[in-house]
């Protein structure tokens, strides 16, 4: 990928980040925000939306590290497991989310969020399998496994800080712009290097 595609690709993740993070926000805090505008208090909502799009940008800059952070892991799992790498990812995959439902309750709540957890576990599932299939149609079904292994096991990684907290409110809150950063750049990354490509072609 050219220098342009790749500031793109970051500038256009980091963007992606912050509407959804500011969108999330604006619907989990509409009734402490709506008074602010009957009040006509506009430059304390701005001040409130824009502090919910900046934590957006935060969530973008740790998914745009942790996805080239995966790159290298991959590539040294390929180096060192080969074909069997896939398979490692699998038993990773099933013991991470085994952990998130049975461990994290432990670690960081109580018994009680047991059922939370197991949505969430579900929730990141879900996402994975639907962004790996979807990838697979662009690539190949080389790309299944680890498609679902970055969406899961990578995006808890990025998510433990404030899984630590167990505050419920933070947790779906960073969730969801984390998910949508990171399957943006999962499926959106052979684009811009085929783009570059045709560039570098065309000169």
């Amino acid at each position: 990928m050219n220098s342009r595609n790749l500031v793109r690709f970051l500038f256009t993740t980091l963007i992606l980040g912050g509407i959804t993070a500011g969108l999330i926000g604006l619907f989990a805090r509409w009734g402490e925000l709506e008074p602010l505008l009957g009040k006509r208090e506009f430059g304390e909502f701005f001040m409130t939306l824009l502090m919910l799009v900046g934590l957006g940008l935060l969530f973008s800059v740790i998914s745009q590290l942790s996805f080239f952070a995966y790159l290298t892991v991959h590539r040294l799992g390929l180096g060192i497991f080969g074909t069997a790498w896939n398979g490692v990812q699998i038993v990773l995959i099933a013991f991470l989310l085994f952990d998130l439902i049975y461990f994290a309750p432990i670690w960081f709540g109580d018994k009680g969020d047991r059922w939370m957890y197991a949505v969430y576990s579900a929730v990141l599932l879900i996402v994975g399998l639907a962004a790996a299939w979807y990838k697979v149609n662009l690539t190949n079904k080389r790309a299944f496994v680890p498609a679902v292994f970055f969406m899961t096991v990578v995006t808890v990684i990025e998510w433990v800080p404030v899984l630590r907290t167990n505050d419920k409110n933070w947790m779906l809150f960073m969730l969801i712009p984390l998910l949508v950063c990171n399957a943006y750049q999962l499926l959106t990354l052979g684009s811009f290097n085929a783009r570059s490509q045709r560039e570098v072609e065309l000169k």
